[in-house]
C-alpha cells in the first residue's frame, strides 16, 4: 500500500468572531445532512456535493471581477485562483461521476441544492464576502475530512479500488495504472488547498482583496 500524501486532515481555523460562527454554524448544519443522506456512500456523496463545491469559486471570482471594475482596483490575483477552483471543482465531479453512477433521486438533489446554495452564496456574498469565503474554508475542512475517510474505506477493503477513470489520470496526469486511491488523494490535495486559500482570503478583512465586510 502506498503512504497517502502529508495532508493536515485535522487543521480548523477557531471560530472567533460573529463572521466565523455564522460560517462554521452553517458548515455543521450542512455536514449533519450530508451525513444522513449518504452515510458511507462517499463516491455518491461526492457527485451531489461537487456540484455545490463548484458554485462559491464562480460566484466570488464574478462578483469580485465587477467589484474591481467598479472602483478601479487591483485584483491580487485572486480572480484567476477563485475561477480556477471552480473549474477544479467541475473536474472533481466529472471524476466522480465515471466512478459512482448517481441515480435519478441525486440527480434532482444535484438540481435543486445547486440552486438554493447559489441563490444563497449569492447573497452571502453580497452581505459580507468575508463569511462567504470563510464558510467555504470550513467547507473544505470537511471535505479533506470526508475524502480521507473515503481513502480509510478503500484501504480496508469496504470500497473497491477500481481503476481511475482517464478523465482523472490524464486531469492530475496520474500513472497509466493508477486506481482510485490516487484519484481520491489528488482530490483531497486540491480541497486542502481551497480551504487554506478561502481561509487566507477570509483573513485579509478587506486589506489586500476589495472584499466588503458586514458581519
Amino acid at each position: 500500500m502506498k503512504p497517502t500524501s502529508p495532508i493536515s486532515v485535522d487543521l480548523h481555523h477557531p471560530v472567533r468572531t460573529l463572521s466565523d460562527r455564522v460560517a462554521y454554524g452553517t458548515t455543521r448544519v450542512l455536514r449533519f445532512f450530508a451525513d444522513t443522506l449518504f452515510a458511507k456512500r462517499y463516491g455518491n456523496r461526492a457527485i451531489v456535493l461537487e456540484t455545490v463545491a463548484a458554485v462559491p469559486g464562480m460566484v466570488g471570482g464574478a462578483l469580485l471581477h465587477l467589484r474591481c471594475l467598479r472602483w478601479m482596483l487591483d485584483d491580487k490575483g485572486w480572480i484567476r485562483t477563485l475561477l480556477s477552483e471552480a473549474d477544479n471543482e467541475r473536474m472533481h465531479l466529472m471524476t466522480f461521476m465515471e466512478i459512482a453512477r448517481p441515480s435519478w433521486f441525486e440527480r434532482m438533489m444535484v438540481l435543486v441544492a445547486q440552486a438554493l446554495f447559489f441563490t444563497f452564496y449569492l447573497l452571502l456574498y453580497l452581505v459580507s464576502s468575508r463569511t462567504a469565503h470563510r464558510l467555504v474554508g470550513y467547507f473544505e475542512e470537511e471535505a479533506v475530512v470526508s475524502y480521507t475517510r473515503y481513502l480509510e474505506e478503500i484501504d480496508a477493503g469496504r470500497i473497491d479500488n477500481v481503476p481511475a477513470p482517464l478523465i482523472a489520470i490524464e486531469y492530475w496526469k496520474l500513472s497509466p495504472d493508477a486506481r482510485l486511491r490516487e484519484v481520491v488523494i489528488a482530490v483531497r490535495e486540491d480541497e486542502a488547498g481551497h480551504r487554506d486559500v478561502n481561509h487566507a482570503i477570509a483573513g485579509q478583512q478587506g486589506h489586500s482583496v476589495p472584499a466588503t465586510e458586514t458581519l
